[in-house]
């Protein structure tokens, strides 16, 4: 059934309002603020040492460096030891104090801070994204109006309404439960659980959902779903769990880290023991066990993995697209599937006026029948009437001021120009004397995927508007480039009717198109998707999208007209909602890829010579030092390549590299 037109009102006064959005400020969380510290710390101490200060000036800071940054991986590498196992971080911590200990402070200082800096943006990732799922809790109504089977009306907490209860819903309310409309005829908005661009046309045996919210018309509504068990309900529910549960997909060196980590720490603890146990004096093994725990340690590999990823996110992120993590930045170069949403995605997610169509005997061109449609819908706040309105101004034309003006719920508006009375809305709801020329005129845009608003002109037939949501242009060049990345054309999940879907599918090339899915359909799908073994990347902006974006390998939000949770739950963010960046991140991620193999490379030589010149012969420590950092400087150049504007040009110039 299409969307008709009415004027929906601010939320009365009697109407729940969301309550404000909780956000977790960054210094409200301790690992930043100990990663504050030792920065600060580290910054003061920095210039102090090199311009030659006495030590008693900065030694005390960089010891406050190592305690403030230090403390927490440490603490946490202590517990990981109680369960038998060695992470990285308690590596580092070792590695800086054992640098610090043959006289490489400012080195292990570095390393502190880093590792503290690290730990800090993943706490705060994690919280924002906790704050989006709280919020949408919000959506749904703290209260709801129910009516007593004697009669009369009392207002009741939203989460205390059970199966069978019979709910009022005024105009510009949210509905306060999963339910089914008894009575009533109205327009609801939905899109934060189906992406439908267009409120929906609503009466009686029509299913509502929690937290949509309500036209100009009133609704009683039976509740025919416990609360705790409603759509919006269960996409909080559904994006936890995703979030939990997805497996993390960790750097090359965390997969790598326990053996490294165990095998370094054994092998240090013999370099120091067998000479000594064979009459080595105790400085001397000490100096070579210190010397071999420098070398051998992986801060090389640590940035043979990083600055690739990071320069990668930070050339993305001058071009408007934001990836949370490193990690994120090397997810997205494995993906080989993708799944795309229809509205705000492919589309811009905005009704616009695409056809105008004058009923013949009329003698009204198209201006003139487009300007009495808007000056009739000018009062109105309808997505539709704001459609029609935005056109005539583009266009340049006057309107004339409307007087009379009435919206009935489910049937359009009504309004008096120059003299004419003048009806807009839907052609099955308005009566008229139209014949089957605008009856094939309606049936062909509803065909194509459009909404068909039929105008009036006292009583008389004047002509039919198609609206409809405009497709991006760079949509159809995007996906194919996705499709020369993946090998595979992506797939479309929507939430919108299987016409238009289909319609706007065939536009861009997609051929898999899934519509009139809720949430938990697009969850399902990504699933069955990821037992199959594929690298799922989906991109959407709704919170009906999140589950399926918390629950994919990667998921991307369009950044201007994403809901908050999208946004929080996503990986990564196209800020400047421009599709075509898409592929050329994913390519980026690709390039960041075989850099980080390259310095990977690099770096086990270095270690390995390093190394073995430690054991075999002597090692002067400034030497194995030079070269440690050396070859830590080397792979770190080499990854800063993708800094360069080139390296994005390239990216999307040659995608399907």
């Amino acid at each position: 059934m299409p969307a008709v037109l009415g004027q929906r009102p601010a939320p009365t006064a009697s109407g729940p309002r969301p309550t404000p959005k909780r956000r977790t400020r960054v210094l409200a969380l301790p690992e930043a603020r100990w990663a504050l510290a030792a920065l600060v710390l580290f910054l003061t101490a920095l210039p102090l040492d090199l311009l030659g200060a006495p030590a008693r000036l900065w030694a005390p800071l960089y010891a406050a460096v190592y305690i403030t940054g230090g403390w927490e991986p440490g603490r946490e590498g202590l517990k990981a030891l109680k369960d038998k196992t060695l992470d990285v971080d308690l590596l580092m911590v070792v590695a800086a104090l054992g640098a610090a200990a043959i006289g490489q402070v400012l080195d292990g200082a570095l390393l502190i801070v880093i590792f503290a800096t690290s730990g800090a943006l993943e706490a705060f990732a994690t919280a924002r994204t906790a704050d989006s799922v709280r919020g949408l809790l919000d959506l749904a109504p703290a209260t709801a109006t129910r009516l007593r089977p004697g009669g009369g009306e009392e207002d009741v907490p939203a989460d205390t309404l059970t199966v069978e209860d019979v709910i009022l819903v005024r105009p510009g309310e949210r509905v306060g439960a999963d339910g089914q409309v008894l009575e009533g005829t109205s327009d609801v908005d939905q899109a934060t659980i189906t992406g439908e661009p267009l409120p929906v046309a609503k009466q009686a045996g029509d299913e509502v959902f929690a937290g949509t919210v309500n036209g100009t018309g009133a609704l009683r509504v039976r509740v025919e779903r416990d609360p705790a068990d409603s759509v919006i309900a269960r996409i909080v529910k559904m994006v936890e769990e995703a979030s939990e549960t997805k497996a993390p997909t960790q750097l090359f060196i965390e997969k790598v880290e326990q053996r490294y980590s165990i095998g370094m720490v054994v092998a240090t603890l013999a370099v120091f023991a067998i000479p000594l146990a064979f009459g080595d004096e105790l400085q001397s093994a000490l100096l070579r066990a210190m010397t071999f725990m420098i070398v051998a340690s992986p801060c090389a590999v640590v940035l043979s993995t990083m600055p690739p990823l990071l320069s990668a996110i930070a050339n993305a992120g001058r071009h408007g697209v934001l990836a949370k993590s490193a990690v994120v930045m090397e997810r997205l170069g494995q993906v080989d599937t993708v799944a795309l949403d229809k509205t705000g995605t492919l589309t811009e997610g905005t009704p616009r006026v695409t056809d105008i169509r004058p009923e013949l005997a009329s003698a009204l061109d198209e201006d003139a029948l487009l300007a009495l449609a808007a000056a009739a819908e000018h009062p109105s706040e309808h997505p539709l009437a704001r459609a029609v309105v935005q056109a005539a101004r583009e266009r340049g034309l006057a309107l004339d001021e409307a007087a009379g003006f009435t919206s009935t719920p489910g049937a359009g508006v009504t309004a008096t120009v120059a003299g004419r009375t003048v009806q807009v809305g839907s052609p099955a709801r308005l009566t008229s004397t139209d014949g089957p020329e605008m009856g094939d005129v309606v049936r062909a845009l509803e065909d194509d995927g459009h909404t068909a608003v039929l105008v009036l002109c006292d009583g008389a037939p004047a002509g039919v508007l198609g609206i409809a949501d405009r497709l991006r242009p760079d949509a159809k060049a995007t996906v194919a480039a996705l499709t020369g990345l993946t090998g595979r054309p992506p797939v479309l999940l929507t939430g919108d009717n299987e016409r238009a879907a289909r319609r706007l599918a065939a536009e861009v090339g997609i051929t898999d198109v899934r519509a009139g899915l809720l949430p938990q359909d697009k969850v399902a799908a990504v699933q069955a998707w990821e037992a199959e073994g594929r690298r799922v990347l989906v991109v959407g902006d709704g919170v009906n999208d999140a589950p399926a974006l918390a629950a994919a390998h990667t998921g991307i939000a369009m950044g201007k007209a994403g809901s908050d949770l999208a946004l929080e739950t996503a990986d990564a963010v196209v800020v400047r909602d421009e599709l075509a960046t898409i592929p050329a991140i994913v390519g980026l991620s690709r390039r960041a890829r075989r850099l980080v193999a390259q310095n990977l490379v690099i770096a086990g030589i270095f270690i390995t010579a390093l190394v073995a010149w430690d054991l075999v012969a002597t090692l002067p420590l400034p030497l194995g030092v030079a070269g440690h950092e050396g070859s830590t400087v080397l792979v770190g150049l080499n990854g800063l390549r993708l800094l360069r504007e080139s390296a994005w040009t390239n990216s999307l110039g040659n995608r399907a590299a």
